[in-house]
């Protein structure tokens, strides 16, 4: 018995596995983190941009009638609305509104992140949009599409 206990120990030794420590994986997660959020904005900066180029207001004129500007998504823009464009909101809501036949109740409350409404002030135009809910206004629309009539 004296020869197998000298033979085999009693305590072994571990042999040190290769899994990564804690700290080895939060280094990755940051880097890959750090890649993604920059290669995204890469991307975003040096892509064609979509959608129509912005026309200065000088050259906005009676050339312009039945020129179209923005999106053609007409599925998401399916209101439509005639009028003369005028600057103001009301109580908050919309940047500009549509004077229309009818008086202040018929005003058409507008906003828009996709077309520049303020080149098309004093224009008679016709917008293609989205109704927004609102508190005030009795029409808000969300422009998608604006034509110079």
């Amino acid at each position: 018995m004296e020869n197998q206990a000298t033979q085999s120990p009693v305590m072994h030794t571990f042999v040190e596995s290769k899994v990564l420590s804690s700290r080895k994986i939060i280094v990755l997660l940051v880097l890959l983190a750090f890649l993604g959020v920059g290669s995204g904005f890469l991307l975003a900066k040096y892509t064609a941009k979509t959608g129509n180029q912005i026309i200065p207001l000088s050259n906005i004129g009676p050339s312009m009638k039945g020129k179209s500007f923005g999106s053609g998504d007409t599925k998401t823009f399916k209101d439509t609305a005639e009028g003369k464009l005028a600057d103001g909101g009301i109580d908050g809501e919309g940047q500009f509104h549509l004077v229309r036949p009818g008086g202040d109740s018929q005003n058409v409350y507008l906003t828009s992140s996709l077309v520049d409404l303020s080149q098309f002030i004093g224009k008679n135009i016709k917008v293609w949009g989205e109704t927004q809910k609102a508190q005030k206004a009795g029409w808000l629309m969300d422009v998608g599409k604006v034509e110079v009539l």
